[in-house]
């Protein structure tokens, strides 16, 4: 089974993608690519929304937008002060997750949910292909 899966973000952090990932029944394979260079995919706990706020704001931290005298030594700035800060982080993070299917259900801990995560400051329609064996 393959489809794609349209996020619609609206600033950075993290987005929930679980609920939205079907899989069909049996056991197999499920694989996730987000199709862009400034988000990415990520495996997180999903039971605070601390977690999430807290890894927004160490990204964050660690990479600043391109603005900070930190990050005077950019060149790809045209495209604004997050822009290449954000393709840091994605370079730094997943683009793609490989997860087993087992009975037709993602093999996710308890605390485990599957999220995009934006780095970009302005919405965008973001898309995450998503590929799986299960079923076949």
């Amino acid at each position: 089974m393959t489809r794609t899966l349209v996020i619609e973000t609206d600033g950075p952090g993290l987005y929930e993608i679980t609920g939205r990932i079907d899989v069909p029944p049996g056991d197999g394979l499920l694989t996730l690519f987000v199709r862009h260079t400034s988000c990415s995919l990520v495996i997180q706990e999903n039971a605070d929304p601390e977690v999430q706020s807290d890894l927004a704001a160490f990204f964050e931290t660690l990479v600043p937008p391109s603005d900070h005298p930190s990050m005077s030594y950019l060149q790809h700035t045209y495209e604004g002060p997050d822009d290449m800060p954000a393709h840091i982080k994605a370079a730094l993070l997943p683009t793609s997750l490989s997860i087993p299917v087992l009975d037709g259900r993602l093999a996710l801990g308890r605390w485990q949910g599957v999220y995009l995560f934006e780095h970009r400051r302005r919405p965008h329609r973001r898309e995450v292909a998503v590929v799986t064996t299960a079923g076949r």
